[in-house]
């Protein structure tokens, strides 16, 4: 069983219902994934998501990754990655992934400038911290093209297009 929490804050809207778009989010990223089966399995899997400000985000950043920035999503996975594989395994069967946190106004200027909906841009930052919680990093080039790869796999999966498409719009 997946659990995708939601918050919301202020200017994040009413119009768009968050919970099922990150929802979807997270499925479509654990689908191409090597832990597809924990969404059928008997394990109760939860991905907290906060929709917030650009100073928390701010805030979060500057204590955390010691840049003292707002930027568009911070992710703070709660299970190591040499962990993961085991989790099927776990005796309780409830896992914290994690955390993911968006900034509402870096995403609706990164959103203006691509032409595209928040919700399609806010759903790719989720997938792109989906894909954190479970270990996928884009330090290195090679580790890079890889995450998009599977970022724009995802996203085509929800009809959205390859955000990383320079030749789109």
């Amino acid at each position: 069983m997946l659990d995708v929490a939601v918050q919301a804050g202020p200017g994040w809207g009413k119009i768009e219902d968050w919970e099922a778009i990150a929802t979807r989010a997270v499925i479509a990223v654990l689908q191409i994934s090597p832990y597809g089966e924990w969404i059928a399995r008997n394990l109760a899997v939860e991905v907290s998501i906060r929709l917030t400000d650009d100073d928390e985000v701010q805030t979060l950043n500057a204590q955390y990754r010691g840049k003292d920035k707002p930027t568009n999503v911070l992710s703070f996975p709660m299970v190591q990655p040499d962990l993961l594989d085991g989790l099927a395994n776990t005796d309780d069967g409830e896992v914290l992934l994690g955390d993911i946190v968006l900034a509402r106004g870096v995403c609706r200027h990164e959103a203006a400038d691509k032409g595209i909906a928040i919700a399609d841009h806010a759903t790719h930052l989720i997938v792109h911290g989906t894909f954190h919680l479970l270990g996928y990093d884009h330090l290195e080039d090679a580790e890079a093209e890889a995450m998009e790869a599977l970022e724009t796999r995802a996203l085509a999966s929800l009809g959205l297009a390859n955000p990383y498409d320079d030749n789109r719009g």
